[in-house]
Order: C-alpha cells, then sequence, then structure tokens
C-alpha cells in the first residue's frame, strides 16, 4: 500500500515538472509572425512597430537570419538581401521565436517597393528632389519647343502632368510613412546618441569607383579599432562630383559606397550586420566648389565613421 502511495506521489510530481517545462518553452520559445515597420536599428537588434496593436517589439537579428524579398506571382522563390537593407522607415515581415515584445528573427521579408521608398526617407529625399529638378527641367524644355511644333507641345504637356501627379503620389507615400514613424523615431533618436570613435574619407578618380590601395589601408586601419567595440556600426556615404546628369551620378556614388562595404567585409573582415545600408548622396554636401578640378576631386569620395551608442558603450554589454 505505502508503495503505490509512493508511486503515485512520484508520477505526480513528474508531471509538474514535465507542465512547467512545457509551460516555460511555450512562453519562451513561441513561434512568432508578425508584420511590421521599422522605426530604429542598434547594431543586432530592430525595433520594429507591430501594425497589429501598434506595440514595440525588439528584433534580434543574428548570423542564421534569413532577409529575401519574394519572387515570381506566388511569391514562392526569393531575392536574398544583406541585413544592411532593414533600415528605419522599411515595411517587414518577421518570423521567428519569442515573445509579444521580443523575437529571435528567423527569417525577414520584404518587398522591392517598400525597400525603394526607405531608402528615399534614409536619404531624405534626395532622389525625389533629384527627380523633381529633372522633370522641371523636361518641362521647361518642352515649353520651347511650343512655337515649333504645336501638337508635340500637348504631348508634352500630358506628359508634364503625368510626372508631376507621380511626383505627387511619390510625396504622398512618404509624408505618410514619416507620420507612421514620427514619435517613434523622435524617441530613438533621442535614447540613441551616437558617438564617432573613427573615420575616414576614400577618394576616387573621375567616373571610378576604384579603391586606391592608400585608402585600402586606412579603411583597414578604421575596421582594426571597431572591431570588438560593443555596440558598434559603421555609416557609410557615397558621394559625386557635378561632371554628368543627376542618375549618373546618383548611381556612380552608390557604387562608390557598394566598393567600400564589399571591401570591409571581404579584407577586413567586418561582419555586414555591423554596416548600415550605404547611402548614394550623389552632388548633395559637397566639400569643395565643383569649379575648380582641385574641389571636384575633394567632391568624389567616400566618408566612413565608426559610431558606438553611448547607452551601449556606457553600460559595458
Amino acid at each position: 500500500m505505502k508503495q503505490n502511495r509512493r508511486w503515485i506521489v512520484a508520477c505526480a510530481a513528474l508531471l509538474c515538472i514535465f507542465c512547467v517545462g512545457v509551460a516555460n518553452a511555450a512562453s519562451n520559445g513561441q513561434k512568432v509572425k508578425l508584420n511590421g515597420l521599422i522605426t530604429g536599428r542598434v547594431g543586432d537588434t530592430l525595433t520594429v512597430k507591430n501594425l497589429k496593436g501598434s506595440t514595440n517589439v525588439t528584433v534580434v537579428l543574428t548570423d542564421t537570419t534569413k532577409v529575401a524579398i519574394p519572387k515570381g506571382v506566388l511569391g514562392l522563390r526569393k531575392a536574398e538581401q544583406g541585413v544592411t537593407a532593414l533600415i528605419p522607415g522599411l515595411k517587414v515581415q518577421v518570423e521567428g521565436t519569442g515573445t509579444d515584445t521580443r523575437v529571435v528573427a528567423k527569417s525577414i521579408m520584404l518587398t522591392q517597393d517598400d525597400l525603394l521608398l526607405a531608402e528615399t526617407i534614409q536619404a531624405g529625399l534626395t532622389p525625389t528632389q533629384q527627380q523633381q529638378a529633372i522633370n522641371k527641367s523636361n518641362i521647361a524644355a518642352n515649353q520651347q519647343g511650343v512655337a515649333a511644333n504645336k501638337a508635340g507641345v500637348e504631348a508634352n504637356q500630358q506628359q508634364g502632368q503625368a510626372n508631376a501627379a507621380a511626383i505627387g503620389t511619390n510625396q504622398e507615400a512618404i509624408a505618410a510613412n514619416q507620420m507612421e514613424i514620427q514619435s517613434t523615431t523622435q524617441r530613438f533618436n533621442e535614447l540613441s546618441e551616437y558617438d564617432t570613435t573613427a573615420k575616414a574619407t576614400v577618394y576616387f578618380a573621375s567616373g571610378s569607383y576604384v579603391i586606391s590601395d592608400s585608402d585600402k589601408e586606412a579603411l583597414r586601419l578604421l575596421a582594426g579599432s571597431a572591431i570588438g567595440t560593443p555596440g558598434y556600426i559603421i555609416q557609410i556615404k557615397g558621394f559625386a562630383d557635378s561632371s554628368g546628369n543627376a542618375a549618373m551620378n546618383e548611381k556612380l556614388s552608390m557604387d562608390r559606397a557598394q566598393a567600400v562595404v564589399a571591401y570591409l567585409i571581404q579584407k577586413c573582415s567586418v561582419p555586414l550586420r555591423h554596416i548600415v545600408a550605404p547611402g548614394a548622396m550623389g552632388i548633395v554636401d559637397p566639400k569643395a566648389p565643383n569649379e575648380a578640378p582641385e574641389g571636384r576631386a575633394e567632391n568624389r569620395r567616400v566618408e566612413v565613421k565608426v559610431l558606438v551608442n553611448r547607452g551601449i558603450a556606457g553600460s559595458g554589454n
């Protein structure tokens, strides 16, 4: 009789332990899927505003996190992206494990249109302003042809209206996204103050994005000072001089920035997740006047900065 009671007590204890283990596993490692808007990033951690419920979720990136854009009608094929694409203002679909407030990401899906829109916001509306200038120039050229070809004028005016409508639509979309992240972005900026611990400027020949040997050495020194520093990220901005048209300069500035990113990853062992999406600034913010060859040489550059979050650095984590 006593043995039966002991056996019953032992079974009940084992059952309780099993139930507690299952409960803890369910609460700490449950599968999570959410659609949200990235409102901030610090190193390997994203702040994502859940579009369902408007709550903030901390999303942790790992070396196995997959970032991709679905391809095709059914979205069965996927084009993998680097984690540098995960920037504030980007709509994403996150799948992983965790809780309602913290998720370790297994996969993050985004669309090409949302990525382009977020990059436009990240670059401070520079591409939109350049497109506006191009459209205004085209409209002015079309108006000059009124006297020579009235039929052509009408077609050009219609094209001008279409361009204006496209600009208006783009501005409305940007404004809507900015309003969506305004409050959380402001808080993120206030809390995430950065110190610049190292910086370098890489210069290029006209029309080129090949890094010189001396600048490669400067990048190696910068990377060496950054790796191992808690909470560091590397910011990269590409620039061009005023030679060529706006579209050409924007592409060339991006090619230069991406060349620096590739060198830091491949030759300096900087993890991709520590590099912020590079910015293509075109001819914005020149260091010197573009009228002289010396000034144009100063403007064909990529600016690289190592930034450390004061909160993380101060905590010693």
